[in-house]
């Protein structure tokens, strides 16, 4: 069963940056597309970046790009978003998600097919 750990999550003031990992056990990491989703306060879990399986492709949700990028390393089981010139709005917990297919994270929504998350690292970004 895939587990997946997010962290590098922390406080930070408005235009700075924070690096965030996950890492992956159980099954084929190079298997699995990985995806970042956030979840605000009050606010539905949205869609932040996807990758595809060897890293070649990425996708973006609009209020981060530009601003956010991501990669992963397969011989280290792990993906890396670095989210750069943070905003206030940035503020959520964010959460990584794996799929079988980079597709699924073009609904840019929580989906059946997301196989597995984590428990998400709190990033806050204050002015």
């Amino acid at each position: 069963q895939v587990q997946l750990v997010e962290s590098g999550g922390g406080l930070v003031q408005a235009g700075g940056s924070l690096r965030l990992s996950c890492t992956h056990s159980g099954g084929t990491f190079s298997n699995y597309a990985l995806g970042w989703f956030r979840e605000a306060p009050g606010k539905a879990r949205e869609f932040v970046a996807a990758v595809d399986h060897d890293g070649g492709l990425t996708y973006y949700a609009d209020s981060v790009k530009g601003r956010f990028s991501i990669s992963r390393d397969n011989a280290r089981n792990a993906v890396h978003p670095q989210l750069h010139n943070l905003k206030v709005e940035d503020t959520a917990v964010y959460y990584c998600t794996a799929s079988t297919s980079y597709a699924t994270f073009f609904t840019t929504r929580p989906h059946p097919d997301m196989l597995s998350w984590g428990k998400g690292t709190l990033v806050t970004v204050f002015s």
